[in-house]
């Protein structure tokens, strides 16, 4: 305890806290943070909060308990923890002030009492500084700036946080799965996945949350209020997040880039979804036909399919559709039309994302990366076949023959081995193929095209074997 508190103090507080140390740990605005954390820069009071925060850093657990053995970062942690040894009832708060506006300050704490109130939008709060703090939202106003990346933040606490971005320190671990973070709170928060624990329950309608900022949103539903302005267009949110995001539609903002291509979003939602390009990944799955997905608006999309009326016929194979967009693309498997023009080759395609598939063999664009051995691949069929040769599995089984395979259009194409059919027929000579690549193959011969180039000599070829095993000329490899 201070010295000064202690025996300068003309006022003091009865209220109950678990242990000493909590009470040396209460905000005192009075006092001067000297102190600074040389990894992260956040300031403390005193040496000892100083020392006590720099363990968070170095995970070091001094304080052992003699009973069971459980060490802790901080004595007041050990010393509450003893109690559920011995049984022991928390001290009472006798904490000194030598200034009669931090003891009122205090005493808030214990009595619930909001005297500071916002002109703006009339929120109360316990402290002054909170009160200064919150009008920032209201003025825009940020005056922590991030020295690295020069950054500003209306908090001190966020700028904390965000310059764990640029050191990617995570001293915070959790003892049941092992997943680390940057701040103690986010491991707090964190637990409650595993322990279900729902801390903020609203009065109004009895609902319970394990995140305060959920708690808080949902408390908006009740009351209706959006306190936070848009100073360009006038319109008004419930969140302060919620109004920083919105203004990136007025700034052109991007700040959330791709890692990979470079692609930058105005939304962390919104590189969360285009990530899934990259890793090929489809979480979203359809609990009728249990085909997959990577966005939830193409799983909504699709489930209308289930559940929509076929009013669209076609005339000539009688397949239906619930919307006439559909019905007129599929059309051109009868007609042969390809609206869809590759501007380099010149090859015609029937469907856009076709074209956008065939383009890479040009650029060599390989968007699609395995997270297991990062072996890239220019489409997402490609990555999901790749990533069963880590796996192993080979789900689908041939019932003629028992062979198994990985993917069960393999297993389509493997049974025409059985039954002798060739549906795939060339239009130019008549040759039918049980395979639709070897007819794309086939065709090459009418066409005399040759897509694949070798990057030495410039050398074409219709095959890409045809390629490798002239590539072995200039390497020297053997086959």
């Amino acid at each position: 305890m201070m010295a000064k508190e202690l025996c300068e103090g003309n006022v003091k507080c009865k209220s109950e806290f678990e242990n000493n140390d909590s009470l040396d740990e209460m905000p005192n605005d009075g006092e001067e943070k000297s102190y600074c954390c040389d990894v992260c820069k956040m300031s403390f009071s005193r040496k000892s909060k100083l020392a006590a925060h720099k363990r968070t850093h170095t995970r070091e657990k001094p304080f052992d308990c003699n009973i069971c053995g459980k060490s802790f970062t901080r004595r007041s942690d050990l010393t509450k923890h003893k109690r559920i040894h011995t049984g022991e009832e928390p001290n009472q708060c006798s904490k000194s002030f030598s200034e009669r506006s931090n003891f009122d300050n205090h005493k808030y704490t214990h009595t619930g009492e909001k005297p500071y109130q916002c002109n703006v939008c009339s929120k109360s709060f316990s402290r002054r500084n909170q009160l200064t703090r919150h009008k920032h939202i209201h003025t825009g106003e940020k005056p922590f700036q991030c020295v690295t990346c020069g950054k500003s933040f209306s908090r001190k606490n966020t700028l904390t946080t965000h310059i764990l971005t640029h050191t990617g320190e995570k001293p915070h671990r959790c003892d049941i799965c092992g997943k680390s973070f940057a701040l103690n709170t986010q491991l707090t928060r964190h637990k409650r996945i595993h322990t279900g624990e729902k801390p903020y329950h609203c009065g109004i309608c009895g609902k319970s949350f394990s995140d305060v900022s959920a708690f808080n949103n949902h408390k908006y539903t009740h009351t209706g209020e959006k306190p936070n302005h848009c100073d360009i267009c006038g319109r008004s949110f419930s969140l302060s997040h919620q109004l920083t995001r919105h203004k990136r539609t007025h700034t052109g903002e991007k700040p959330y880039r791709c890692n990979i291509c470079g692609k930058s979003f105005s939304r962390k939602d919104y590189l969360k979804l285009h990530m899934y390009i990259h890793t090929g990944e489809k979480p979203y799955h359809c609990d009728i036909c249990g085909k997959s997905f990577s966005q939830s608006s193409a799983l909504t999309s699709h489930k209308q399919s289930h559940r929509e009326e076929k009013l669209f016929h076609c005339n000539v194979c009688g397949k239906s559709f619930s919307r006439n967009d559909c019905l007129s693309i599929h059309k051109r498997v009868h007609t042969g039309e390809k609206p869809c023009h590759c501007d380099i080759c010149g090859k015609s395609f029937s469907l856009s994302h076709q074209l956008a598939k065939h383009k890479r063999t040009h650029t060599g664009e390989r968007p699609y990366h395995c997270d297991i051995c990062g072996n890239s691949f220019s489409q997402s069929n490609g990555l999901a076949t790749h990533k069963l040769v880590h796996t192993g599995e080979k789900p689908h089984r041939c019932n003629i023959c028992g062979r198994s395979f990985s993917l069960s259009c393999v297993l389509t194409d493997h049974k025409r081995i059985h039954t002798g059919e060739k549906p795939y027929r060339c239009d130019i000579c008549g040759k039918s193929f049980s395979v639709r690549s070897n007819l794309a193959t086939h065709k090459r011969i009418h066409t005399g095209e040759k897509p694949y180039h070798c990057n030495i000599c410039g050398e074409s070829y219709s095959q890409s074997g045809h390629l490798t095993k002239h590539q072995r000329i200039h390497t020297g490899e053997k086959p």
